[in-house]
């Protein structure tokens, strides 16, 4: 990296530094530099300072809406593979894409010999030995491990009763269109008063981000006995 200005490159240093020195007032997450924070507290607050110039959309962060220009209206692709002929709206992508040509798989589980090129797939798979099932069939209740496995299920088992309409938000699945508006405006809508989460600091303008958030504390041993290493979850 090189910059004709020392501000720019101070800014860039910061991206090898694991310090994170710039704290959120209002749920006390760390960010390495003033930028990360304010996209973040966007997040919390509900604005959207970043408009498109050619429709009506508004985004927390600049780089929510360069990608959002580059997909729906210039159509650019301007991270251009090497090795062959593919290119990408977004730099992540075209980190991904490069590992199907080295082979890189950096994401290894800890309990077997799974590995992966992608995050995301590594949790996923993670699933599989918690042995939890996130996603449910919203027709008989069932649970799954993924939603692609869920998904199947609802086409095999409920043919026609198979829900028409999906939440943009989350992958719910809704039979009508009058219950999708209350879905969004129970889990979606934007809450000006913001809920606490039960079990730490922080708080959230989206039923459904809080919801999401408190799984993560699904296998928290929060209890700890003090004369003993003994700890559990209730």
């Amino acid at each position: 990296f090189t910059s004709l200005r020392v501000s720019s490159l101070n800014r860039h240093m910061k991206t090898h530094s694991d310090e994170k020195c710039h704290v959120c007032h209002l749920c006390l997450k760390a960010f390495r530099t003033a930028a990360l924070l304010h996209n973040h507290v966007n997040v919390h607050t509900g604005t959207r300072p970043y408009k498109c110039s050619d429709c009506d959309m508004a985004f927390v962060t600049s780089g929510e809406l360069s990608r959002h220009r580059r997909y729906k209206h210039t159509l650019e692709k301007p991270f251009k593979c090497s090795v062959c002929k593919y290119s990408s709206v977004e730099a992540s992508k075209m980190k991904l894409h490069i590992r199907s040509h080295t082979g890189e798989r950096p994401y290894a589980c800890d309990l077997c010999s799974y590995a992966s090129k992608d995050a995301y797939k590594l949790k996923r798979h993670m699933v599989t030995h918690s042995g939890e099932k996130p996603y449910e069939c919203s027709v008989c209740q069932a649970k799954f491990t993924q939603s692609g496995t869920m998904k199947t299920h609802m086409l095999q088992k409920h043919g026609e009763n198979v829900p028409k309409y999906q939440c943009p938000h989350c992958s719910t699945f809704i039979a009508r269109k009058s219950d999708l508006g209350v879905h969004l405006r129970n889990l979606h809508s934007y809450m000006a008063v913001a809920i606490k989460c039960s079990y730490c600091e922080a708080v959230f303008h989206e039923r459904y981000a809080l919801i999401q958030h408190q799984k993560t504390h699904r296998n928290e041993k929060r209890f700890k006995c003090d004369q003993c290493s003994y700890a559990c979850k209730q």
